[in-house]
């Protein structure tokens, strides 16, 4: 059975997308932009961005029933593959070891044209073990 997540804000509402999708003990979460909780891409250049992105995607997985450290594969687009060195120190800030598969890639442009980094994911659901 597929289950719908919804974060609050859910900016992706009028575009038909789910914020992430769970299926058994897998999320799958749609692409994170730096978007602020206001829609708008947050000011401040790539590192901004990505560090808005990956609080997203954490928002996303958290609602999800996961969290950034069961993150089993991350796909990083981005618009200027110049900014690989702050992807990696991204990774390093919010990824643990065992750190996850990973795919980045350098494409034309994002669904903003002020956007430079977009994060999807597909992480583990572990279950929940009562305290």
């Amino acid at each position: 059975m597929l289950e719908r997540i919804i974060t609050q804000p859910d900016n992706y509402e009028p575009y038909l997308l789910s914020q992430a999708i769970k299926f058994g003990n897998l999320l799958f979460v749609s692409g994170q932009a730096g978007a602020g909780d206001d829609g708008k891409i947050v000011a401040g250049g790539f590192r901004a961005q990505g560090e808005q992105a990956f609080a997203n995607l954490r928002r996303a997985l958290e609602a999800g029933g996961s969290s950034l450290e069961d993150v089993i594969k991350v796909t990083i687009f981005v618009t200027d593959m110049g900014n690989f060195n702050e992807v990696v120190e991204l990774r390093r800030q919010f990824f643990t070891a065992p750190y996850p598969a990973d795919t980045i890639a350098e494409i034309k442009a994002l669904y903003d044209p002020a956007a430079m980094i977009e994060i999807e994911a597909i992480a583990a659901v572990r279950p929940h073990t009562g305290s």
